[in-house]
């Protein structure tokens, strides 16, 4: 039987002081090698559930669970590693440290999870050439097109190889021609076995995915 890469189960999220909670009794599966999209109006908590998702804030109440792991009661450095070696994170404005190279910000993300100096630009290379930016490997972020600085935070989430990925409007400032690299970049990553979530308000994302979620 297969595990889930993702099980969330009656998942619900407060903002201290708030009278009603922004996400209340939330289902949620992904197995490996789906693509889901989330989608919503604005205000009703898709970028707060990509948070929780990925560790970065705990729940009020619910069930996180990540390829049978339970989540909700790992302490701060459980929770990094776990995010460091089987989540990758693709954000809208990409992201990306200002005074590294592009190379530089695509390694990072091996580094964290415990690839030598050498190896992770290796794979960073390796990476940016298949994007079809490896001749940027040098420059720095702001020497780069968005479309461009958006593929290689496309590379950083892909270099570990994770689990999961979450993607948060990856596609929402891009022009056409880069919004289709992304969404084939998440998408070969799922048929490579991975499992995607995606926020998007877009109607093309939604369609390269296997299911849509409504919040």
């Amino acid at each position: 039987m297969t595990v889930a890469t993702l099980d969330v189960h009656e998942l619900g999220f407060a903002y201290p002081g708030s009278v009603s909670p922004l996400i209340a009794g939330l289902d949620l599966a992904a197995e490996p090698g789906q693509m889901v999209a989330v989608q919503g109006k604005s205000g009703t908590g898709k970028s707060t559930l990509l948070f929780l998702l990925g560790l970065f804030i705990a729940p009020t109440g619910g069930r996180i669970a990540i390829e049978g792991l339970e989540t909700t009661r790992l302490g701060d450095a459980e929770r990094s590693r776990l995010r460091a070696h089987r989540i990758g994170f693709v954000f809208q404005d990409a992201a990306l440290h200002p005074t590294a190279t592009i190379e530089e910000n695509v390694a990072e993300g091996a580094l964290y999870a415990g690839a030598s100096y050498a190896a992770a630009l290796a794979d960073a290379r390796r990476l940016l050439e298949a994007y079809g930016i490896g001749h940027l490997a040098q420059r720095r972020p702001t020497q780069v097109s968005g479309g461009q600085a958006q593929r290689a935070a496309l590379c950083r989430a892909l270099i570990r190889r994770p689990a999961l990925i979450l993607a948060d409007e990856p596609t929402g400032n891009l022009d056409p021609e880069n919004a289709r690299e992304v969404i084939k970049g998440l998408r070969v990553a799922a048929d490579e076995g991975a499992s995607v979530v995606v926020v998007t308000h877009s109607p093309t994302v939604a369609a390269a995915c296997d299911r849509v979620v409504d919040l």
